[in-house]
């Protein structure tokens, strides 16, 4: 009777055994694991409404077109889904990543992946002190510090390292506000403009940015995405403030933006060279964009020069987003949604480039080929 017992108990726990190999062989095979966003206002989903900051879009209309929320504000600064939203649904994640500030980012739920992102953020910690607050870069990575910690304690040492190495994407989508609003800003930076020619900013620029990818690789990150500076001469602000025609752009911040993505892509180069088992995904946002803004009715839309939402000026580029705010009729037709960022439609187009499209606007691979790398 007690050797049929052991016999029993040897079965139940083959069986177990057997059931938990097939548990995580599916998890293996249930694609991304978590996705952890790094950036600015392009991709912040609600973190800088925990911050007594002037960069906030927990206001309507923003976010009036977002089905998670039932149309209601979130903090994303546009009108439904931000890029690094639609990515996760594309990638098959079953949520999206929680903003790191709310307090409901605790558990379990940071197994999906937390964003880090604040409106107004940059690589360089004096950008975006126009807002008075705001996360920058080296504060965010210090976030994912502690949640690299917590996922630690609720895996353990050993599969947690496995779930971040080989089951997690890092987007990092940052730069435009080290230009709009810190070394193009002429009353705070006066002084960095007039002390540093623009390639000193840059070299400024990718040393830190080198430093702060780096500290992510040491926290067990592998599969990166970073998106390089788009247009910034083409959004709705610019062409506003410096009365051009709608198919002109303001040569200066599409010059400096080229300038830095060179640097940037040798500096991915170089640090897949340097990092065992990275691997650096160069997303070619600023290519992305023009093409969109260039051939904007090739994609159904009626206008990439005019703000959907916004005021001031020929494009409505001037007054950010709020309730006093014109309004476009149909928000699917406008490349921008406000006088600095796309909207769900044109973000939709992107996203879907990013993550199946080929080496022209994502390289060495895309994003479905990187989760699965």
């Amino acid at each position: 009777m007690a050797m049929m017992k052991s016999c029993n108990t040897v079965a139940l726990v083959g069986l177990v055994l057997l059931f938990t190999i097939h548990l995580a062989n599916a998890a293996e095979n249930q694609g991304l694991g978590a996705s952890f966003i790094f950036g600015d206002s392009l991709v912040d989903s609600g973190n800088n409404n925990y911050l007594p900051t002037l960069s906030k879009a927990n206001i309507v209309p923003n976010g009036m077109d977002f089905k998670a929320s039932g149309g209601k504000p979130t903090g994303r600064y546009t009108n439904g889904r931000t890029i690094g939203d639609i990515v996760g649904e594309e990638l098959g994640q079953p949520n999206y990543a929680l903003p790191y500030l709310a307090p409901n980012t605790t558990g379990k739920a940071i197994l999906y992946g937390v964003n880090y992102a604040s409106g107004g953020a940059g690589i360089m910690n004096s950008t975006g002190r126009i807002f008075v607050n705001r996360v920058g870069m080296d504060i965010q990575v210090d976030f994912f510090n502690q949640t690299r910690k917590q996922i630690g304690k609720l895996l353990g040492p050993s599969p947690a390292k496995e779930y971040i190495m080989k089951r997690s994407i890092f987007s990092i989508t940052i730069g435009s506000n080290d230009f709009l609003n810190n070394y193009l800003l002429p009353v705070l930076s006066i002084g960095e403009r007039i002390s540093q020619s623009p390639d000193a900013f840059i070299d400024d620029l990718i040393s830190h940015f080198r430093a702060q990818l780096t500290r992510l690789y040491q926290l067990d990150a592998r599969k990166f995405v970073i998106g390089n500076v788009g247009p910034l001469g083409c959004i709705p602000y610019q062409k506003t403030i410096n009365q051009l025609n709608p198919d002109e752009c303001v040569e200066l911040p599409n010059k400096l933006a080229r300038q830095y993505n060179g640097r940037l892509k040798d500096l991915l180069a170089e640090l897949t060279d340097n990092l065992p088992g990275s691997t650096f995904v160069y997303a070619n946002v600023y290519d992305l964009v023009t093409e969109l803004i260039t051939n904007y009715d090739k994609y159904g839309f009626t206008t990439a020069s005019r703000a959907c939402c916004g005021n001031g000026g020929q494009y409505a580029g001037i007054v950010p987003c709020g309730p006093t705010s014109s309004l476009c009729k149909d928000r699917s037709m406008h490349v921008f949604w406000d006088p600095y960022h796309p909207s769900e439609a044109a973000n939709l187009l992107l996203a879907k480039k990013l993550v199946d499209g080929d080496t022209r606007f994502i390289s060495p691979m895309n994003l479905r080929q990187l989760r699965d790398h």
